[in-house]
């Protein structure tokens, strides 16, 4: 006969409340905060805004707008910036480019290249993301404190620094 494990666990439950979930959690939390504020925003476009409100904005095309450069760079650059496939990149240029917040123009240092670069609407775009970001982060600063606001972001800061100084080799 098997013993059964016991159905209750008499340690705190670690899965509820480790750093990654919490971190993770928090993330969600401030993300669906930030494209609520650009879903209501009269400073992006309508169409755009009505994509933020249904969820069709997601998490992998804040961060290509992120890594992308105001200057414009080419998809293979844009992929390694941001630290993802270049199959996934050009999927999200594409979606992108549809929605009119980046277009592909020749590279004039290498002609057999194209450069992505941000479209007037795009840049305005990128503008509300910034507005809506800097509101939440003081929201975040109200609920939790000014202090523990910026014992957090300077921990976060040390923690993904020394993350890209092992990728970096340093």
């Amino acid at each position: 006969m098997k013993k059964q494990a016991s159905k209750r666990i008499s340690f705190p439950d670690w899965r509820q409340n480790h750093l990654g979930r919490l971190l993770g959690q928090s993330m969600r939390r401030f993300d669906e905060r930030v494209y609520d504020l650009m879903s209501h925003d009269v400073r992006v476009p309508l169409a755009l805004s009505n994509l933020a409100s249904r969820g069709q904005v997601s998490a992998a095309h804040i961060h290509m707008t992120r890594h992308l450069p105001l200057e414009g760079a080419q998809l293979t650059q844009l992929a390694f910036s941001a630290g993802i496939s270049k199959q996934a990149m050009a999927e999200l240029v594409e979606q992108c480019e549809a929605w009119g917040l980046v277009f592909k123009e020749r590279d004039a240092g290498d002609q057999r290249a194209k450069k992505i670069r941000f479209t007037e609407l795009g840049i305005s775009w990128l503008r509300a993301f910034e507005l809506a970001v800097t509101q939440a982060e003081q929201e975040f600063k109200l609920e939790v404190g000014l202090e523990v606001a910026t014992v957090i972001t300077l921990g976060l800061e040390v923690y993904a620094d020394s993350q890209r100084n092992k990728l970096n080799g340093f």
